[in-house]
Parts: C-alpha cells; structure tokens; sequence
C-alpha cells in the first residue's frame, strides 16, 4: 500500500491532504496539521516535571487490556457508514489501482521522515517507547516504530508504507506540551488508525484524488465526487481513533485535555488549563448550533475540515465514556501484568 499520513494533533485542513502533507489529530485546521485533541473532563493535581509546572489527570489503579479487541468494537457509526459509501463508488477500485501502479510516491515519503527523524526504542528515549509499546498491547495490535521528529507545530501522524513496517512520527512540540498519559492517548489515537485500517483509505483515496484529474473524460468527475465523500469519512475516521485513545487512556479527561492543549494550550499555562470549563464550552457550543441558522452555520464551518472540530471531539469522547458500549467494553478486558 502506499504511503500516507495519518491523522494526529495538529487542525483539520480544508482540501483533501496532499501527498507531501499529514492528516492529524486535529481540532479543526487544515488537512496539513492533523492530530486533534483528545477529550477530558478535568485535571487531577499539578506536579513539577525537571522545573517545570505540569497538570495531570487522575488515571485508574491499575491498567486494562483488550485482548480481543476487533476494530467494530470501538468504530464510530458514521465511520462504518461513509467507509460503505467509499466502497459504493463505481469504479473506486479499479481507478485506485492505475494510480497506484508503479508510483514512488511512499519512498519519498519514507525517506524524508525517516531520513531526519530519531527512532525510539528501548536504549533510545526509552519511556515513549515504553508508552508505545503498552498502547499497543492494550489495543492488541503490533506496535509500529515510532520517531520523533523536531518541529515547532504539536503534531502527531501515521505512515503506511507498501510492504514495510507502519510508523509513527510525533513532533518535540508535542512531547513538550502534553503529560506522559496524554501522550500516549496520542499514540493510542495513531494506533486506531491502523487497527482500522484506515491506512489504506487514506492513502488509496490522496492519491486517488490527486491523480484522477489527469484521467481523460471522467477525471474530474470521479476527484470531485471523492473530494466531498473523502472528508466526510475522515472526520469519522478521527471519531473512532478518538475512542482508541480512551480505550488505552481509560479516563476521558486524559483525552479531552489532548484536544484542549491543541486547540489553545501552552506548556507555559498548562497549570491554569480546565478540561471542566473546556467540555462545558462544548455543550455551549451544541446548544448554540441547535438553531436553524446555527445548525447551518455550523454546517458551513466543518464542511470542508478533515478533523471534526475540538469541542464536538470532546463532547463525542464524553458522552461514549458514560455509553454501555465503552462499559461492556471495560467488562471484557482483563487487567494488564505489570
């Protein structure tokens, strides 16, 4: 399969993203940021961290794992549903593999993360590689390699590289603005992503984007029709990588405060965050939108965005927490061996 960036903490972007751009974790920016936020309802205790003030979450006693965790598990229903409308498009497939045929699209995009990133593992920064490492087992999913790269933008992404182990790349901004568990709903998030397989879509239906305008006659036809039906799915594919992050975090504080931090968070003021007045302002801004003018002007405003915006993350992290799905979920795991 091709290569193609995942989605992670940066701002939905408004196209479909490019070959040379990532979809993030985002909280409402272009397709070129990605990562979203994760959604929480308040912070524990505030700790010092090498001289620094940083808030935490208060976590469970101890850790659950899925060990038989399938993606339908957790998948979001709007997810389920524009994924059978993907598949519908007659001719996707087909199309999707003349493109594809013979690019060198994911060597460049290998090298160029790779080739001036830092790979982690147990003797190079250990402790996100332990985080990686425990994200996955909670999911029960082959862990990836995971990189860190420098860059002044908080983002996190996911690379599918035809017949080549998948990775993950986080930026330093991004391990300096959130806590430990925070950062590993992150990775939790990039992970849904691949026990979904969201990889494929994501890959199949950039390049298919981009190269079927060049084919004669239907080209245009075929990327316009793509381009909406795209970034429709992609905002619930977030949905459900959103609910991933829960799974592995198992409080949905540590997740909602992931999506405050990047919709206006700052190591500096991280003490002073409120992931309570956050979701409250989420509520605000579902009550407001409920109007006839709101409901379109909300409309107006997401419709073109790859990431759902924050606050409707954070309200959708809330109300799955408190769901019987996530408590049956809860009821079939079995406690992690430390």
């Amino acid at each position: 399969m091709a290569s193609l960036v995942l989605s992670s903490l940066c701002f939905p972007s408004r196209k479909p993203c490019s070959l040379t751009s990532s979809l993030r974790f985002s909280s409402g920016a272009p397709i070129q940021s990605r990562f979203g936020a994760p959604l929480f309802v308040g912070f524990g205790s505030v700790s010092k961290r090498n001289g620094r003030t940083k808030a935490s979450v208060d976590s469970r006693a101890y850790t659950l794992v899925f060990r038989d965790l399938d993606a339908d598990d957790f998948r979001h229903p709007l997810d389920k549903q524009n994924t059978l409308l993907l598949r519908a498009i007659p001719g996707l497939n087909e199309i999707g593999r003349a493109i594809l045929a013979g690019t060198v699209t994911e060597q460049i995009m290998l090298l160029e993360n790779i080739g001036s990133s830092v790979l982690v593992s147990e003797n190079q920064l250990s402790e996100l590689h332990k985080l990686m490492i425990e994200a996955a087992g909670i999911l029960n999913i082959e862990p990836p390699d995971l990189y860190v790269r420098q860059s002044p933008v908080p983002n996190a992404y996911t690379l599918a590289i035809s017949g080549k182990k998948p990775f993950v790349i986080i930026h330093t901004s991004l391990v300096e603005l959130l806590t430990r568990k925070e950062l590993q709903a992150v990775l939790a998030h990039e992970l849904g992503h691949l026990k979904c397989d969201h990889g494929v879509w994501l890959t199949f239906a950039n390049l298919l984007t981009l190269g079927a305008y060049s084919l004669p006659g239907l080209g245009g036809f075929i990327a316009q029709r793509l381009e909406e039906q795209l970034i429709r799915w992609l905002r619930a594919a977030e949905l459900t990588c959103d609910r991933a992050a829960l799974l592995v975090a198992q409080d949905p504080k540590v997740v909602i405060s992931v999506l405050m931090r990047l919709a206006g968070g700052c190591p500096s003021m991280a003490d002073q965050l409120n992931v309570d007045a956050f979701l409250e302002q989420a509520r605000s801004y579902e009550k407001a939108s409920s109007s006839p003018i709101g409901w379109y002007i909300r409309n107006a405003q997401t419709r073109q965005l790859s990431h759902p915006l924050p606050v409707l993350r954070a309200r959708e992290i809330d109300e799955w927490s408190r769901s019987r799905e996530y408590g049956n979920l809860l009821k079939r795991a079995t406690q992690m061996s430390m």
